[in-house]
């Protein structure tokens, strides 16, 4: 589409250290857009152009992460691959088109596992162009906290258990930064619900008794039809999913997330009025989208990723040279943030990504416009949600079975021992990230790069 002149005066969002109510504490020192956690929503219709200037107010270098967005490969925020981070005091202008519509997020990609779990992440909503219709739309980021003995964000990042294992997780499980919160709603209204996984590594099981609701979109992407939710709902980090929920009849219905050691409530939704005093509605539909580039799996290029390495599993492990250990030995006693190898992806681990992107090999190289073929066999103990940037692919199998609906999305829940294969149209030139949205798995190696060329 064509580009507009450049606005006067872009939208300034400022990162920066404060201190809120959040997280069950008065005032708890967090990293911040605009001073709030979760960052402000940011809304637009699918065809605007964001244009927005970050400014960095922290202590460290920054960037922002546009997760989920078709967008140029300069706007996609990787440090040392698509932009120069950006460091404090200083600013970046970033500008783009939004191809489709959808439910996104952004976050930092610099530090990523602490610069997020400090509370830098926010929403980014591109409205359909024909929505369902809703009383209310509401946008709900799910995080946990790991908080110290004094109720401050513990320090212990990149620790080698966490990096090594499932991840970093908090006690403390929230809703827009909010412990247990509560949304009021009028008997009859119908709404919807974007849920975001803005955590660094739970993975939530979802569910929500004594209310009619239908699953409309993951991703961002639309269903063909709207899915009755019933059961739990798998949601890992980095993913979303939109809902049409119905309040049919009074009373205080709970979110619940399935925790290994018990159900934990994350949010209620209160709705109060006379029984009867809203009409029955039919299921909703999915709001229509324009089509994406369909890939063609006979010419596509084929391409095979092992994910190796993790505790509990002899295979995989990345190997560093003596000069590699004495370096990064070096590193950290300067006071470098950042985690040991722990994970490979074809026997390679994807290290030092807070600066050295560029300095990977490119794991395959494909030019524009041909379709790829992904094999992804996870080979570890553990679950990796496997993010692609700048691309929605569509899921083609699981563990050898083909899937019908091959749905669109931007990131894949593999659990241990799963396969899948993915499939998409390799139509936006540069050098993308595909890696593990489990950020400590990320930060120990699990990501690898490929350039589209042309």
């Amino acid at each position: 589409m064509p580009w507009p002149a450049l606005a006067a005066a872009p939208r300034v969002l400022q990162a920066t250290p404060t201190r809120i109510a959040a997280a069950g504490q008065s005032a708890l020192p967090v990293w911040a857009y605009e001073a709030q956690v979760p960052g402000p929503v940011l809304r637009y219709r699918r065809g605007d152009v964001l244009d927005l200037e970050l400014h960095n107010a922290l202590p460290d270098p920054t960037t922002i992460h546009w997760h989920g967005i078709r967008l140029p490969n300069a706007m996609d925020g990787v440090p040392g691959l698509t932009q120069d981070a950006v460091a404090p005091g200083g600013r970046f202008r970033y500008r783009f088109a939004l191809p489709d519509a959808g439910t996104y997020w952004y976050h930092p990609h610099w530090g990523t596992p602490e610069q997020l779990e400090r509370g830098l992440a926010g929403a980014l909503i591109v409205e359909d162009d024909e929505p369902p219709p809703v009383d209310r739309d509401l946008v709900w980021l799910l995080d946990d906290w790991r908080l110290d003995a004094q109720g401050r964000i513990a320090e212990n990042f990149y620790n080698f258990h966490d990096v090594a294992h499932a991840g970093r997780m908090g006690q403390l499980l929230t809703v827009n930064g909010q412990v247990q919160p509560a949304q009021a709603l009028r008997t009859g209204e119908r709404v919807r619900l974007r849920l975001v996984n803005a955590a660094n590594a739970r993975i939530f099981a979802l569910t929500l008794d004594g209310l009619k609701a239908w699953l409309i979109a993951r991703d961002g992407m639309p269903a063909d039809a709207a899915v009755p939710w019933e059961g739990e709902l798998l949601l890992g980090p980095g993913m979303r999913a939109d809902f049409i929920v119905d309040a049919a009849a009074p009373g205080r219905y709970l979110l619940k997330d399935a925790d290994p050691r018990g159900e934990r409530v994350l949010a209620a939704l209160e709705v109060s009025g006379a029984s009867g005093s809203g009409a029955a509605r039919p299921a909703p539909q999915p709001a229509p989208y324009a089509p994406l580039p369909e890939p063609d799996l006979e010419k596509a290029l084929v391409h095979d990723l092992v994910l190796g390495g993790g505790a509990m599993n002899r295979e995989g492990w990345p190997q560093e040279s003596l000069a590699e250990r004495e370096a990064r030995r070096l590193r950290l006693q300067a006071g470098a943030r950042e985690a040991a190898p722990a994970w490979t992806i074809n026997g390679q681990a994807h290290l030092q990504h807070s600066r050295e992107h560029a300095a990977h090999a490119a794991e395959f190289r494909v030019p524009r416009g041909r379709s790829v073929r992904l094999r992804i066999d996870n080979r570890t103990a553990w679950w990796h949600p496997m993010h692609l940037h700048g691309h929605h692919f569509r899921v083609l199998s699981r563990n050898g079975t083909p899937l019908p609906e091959r749905p669109w999305r931007d990131t894949v829940l593999m659990g241990p021992r799963d396969r899948v294969e993915i499939a998409f149209v390799a139509d936006n030139p540069g050098w993308w990230l595909l890696h593990c949205h489990v950020l400590e798995h990320h930060a120990g190696g699990l990501g690898t790069l490929f350039e589209v060329q042309g």
